[in-house]
């Protein structure tokens, strides 16, 4: 569990100790949480030499999933895969730290693209995992679920306008292959968050606890959003403790492990 990005000014003080650098922000992070969602790559390709800082910068076992960039999905809409090979073999630099590469589909992509899609996950290198997004509703439908278990891939669910949590729920259980990509992401409001304003939203996540301690899979990865209650970490946290994993403030310890106060 984790969230979706970890360099956020506005968790200075709130979730990060006050006065920490931009620099130290990830060091602190890992403290806290074991995986984190890559967004930033959605809007443009990162040098490989930050995935090898990203990785020296962080413990072992530690995972990071990244999305595929948007030119890919949203511009190129699957059409041509260079870029998306070209992208693949750049996040290898992550070495063990590489978890699920997540290709999120914009909400105009319909089942009409179903051969498109299914071309792009057949040319992808198979030594890499995927988890696809679909922000059409069309897509969740059998068909879908077996083309994705046929291209070795998974589904992402992701809650938000385009699917409401009941449905994600059911869908859950469906996924295909050994893993579960879950993100919660709430409606855009675009505000700074602060922990103490958080939405109450503890009965859904007990829900989601229980949901995940039933299904019949070997991963799951969960990234929230701070759309979803107003701030990521303590939604995180708050799901961690639900699954009776203990919670660890990373303001508790400095990256060098050396206690605060």
């Amino acid at each position: 569990m984790g969230t979706q990005g970890w360099s956020y000014d506005h968790w200075v003080g709130e979730f990060y100790p006050a006065g920490t650098a931009s620099g130290d922000r990830l060091a602190y992070y890992a403290r806290a949480f074991d995986t984190v969602e890559v967004d930033s790559t959605f809007y443009a390709l990162p040098p490989r030499e930050r995935f090898e800082s990203w990785r020296d910068r962080t413990p072992e076992g530690f995972i990071f999933t990244v999305k595929m960039p948007g030119e890919v999905t949203h511009e190129l809409r699957l059409r041509d895969p260079r870029l998306a090979l070209r992208f693949c073999d750049d996040v290898r630099a992550l070495g063990p730290r590489l978890g699920p590469i997540l290709i999120q589909l914009p909400p105009g992509f319909g089942p009409a693209g179903f051969e498109t899609v299914a071309s792009f996950l057949a040319a992808l290198p198979a030594d890499l995992r995927f988890a696809v997004e679909f922000r059409d509703r069309g897509w969740l439908v059998p068909r879908t679920v077996d083309m994705l278990a046929d291209a070795g891939v998974s589904l992402a669910l992701s809650t938000g306008p385009w699917l409401d949590e009941e449905t994600a729920r059911r869908m859950a259980p469906r996924v295909p292959g050994r893993m579960l990509y879950m993100r919660w992401m709430g409606a855009p409001r675009h505000q700074r968050d602060v922990g103490a304003r958080l939405e109450p939203r503890t009965r859904e996540l007990e829900r989601w606890a229980a949901l995940i301690r039933e299904l019949d899979v070997d991963e799951v990865y969960a990234y929230f959003n701070n759309d979803y209650q107003g701030h990521s970490p303590a939604s995180a946290r708050r799901l961690q403790a639900f699954l009776g994993q203990e919670p660890v403030s990373p303001r508790e310890l400095s990256p060098q492990g050396e206690l605060f106060g």
